[in-house]
């Protein structure tokens, strides 16, 4: 997968280190060129300096061409502009903002682009939004017999309830990650836009879900 990441405080720091490590394509973006040390010597993305709104430095790091755009900037303003440019103008399939005023966030969901928070768990929130694939097993149990899998709930499925994806005794949904809260569903909680599932499930049970989740 190929990802930029814009601004190199500590989250975009350990964001890209994050995703360079799970063996991703990243770019890096800051206007501070001392701010890219702390990815260390070892860093094998690409670094480039300049203004993340910036049509040329955008261009320059192929834009067009990547999967996901994070940007995590000081300014919540300026990630704002960065992930519409990315969103709406180069249509790029994932695009995330950092939010330090939570407040905003619905505008943002409104508009089509994740947030995240400014600590530790927000590093690891924006690795899995953006590094799983439409059924991602993440553990295997039983010898691979019961599996833990994720996924981002298909269109087809939004205003469905839980009791609409679930197969007593070899699909359940265990939690539901929202707008930066992970909580566990009941079987009347309605699917919304973007959550992301956690599903536990029987590997002989793959081929219905994927039915169900309308992938076959």
């Amino acid at each position: 997968m190929k990802v930029i990441v814009i601004g190199l405080g500590r989250m975009g720091t350990g964001l890209s280190l994050n995703l360079v490590k799970k063996g991703h394509n990243v770019t890096v973006i800051d206007s501070n060129p001392d701010a890219f040390e702390g990815l260390g010597k070892n860093f094998t993305g690409t670094k480039i300096v300049g203004i993340g709104f910036d049509r040329d430095i955008l261009s320059k790091a192929r834009i067009d061409q990547v999967d996901a755009v994070v940007s995590c900037t000081a300014s919540d303003e300026a990630n704002a502009v960065i992930a519409r440019i990315a969103k709406n103008i180069y249509r790029v399939p994932r695009v995330i903002a950092r939010l330090c005023d939570a407040r905003k966030a619905d505008i943002y969901h409104r508009i089509g682009i994740q947030t995240i928070s400014t600590t530790t768990w927000g590093i690891e929130r924006a690795t899995e939004i953006l590094t799983f694939d439409q059924l991602d097993s993440i553990y295997e149990m039983g010898n691979g017999s019961v599996n833990l899998v994720r996924i981002e709930v298909p269109p087809l499925l939004v205003g469905h309830t839980v009791n609409d994806l679930t197969a007593i005794g070899e699909i359940q949904v265990i939690t539901i990650s929202r707008k930066n809260k992970t909580f566990i569903p009941t079987h009347g909680t309605i699917f919304e836009a973007d959550d992301i599932l956690y599903l536990c499930i029987l590997a002989s049970a793959t081929d219905k879900l994927k039915s169900m989740l309308g992938l076959q």
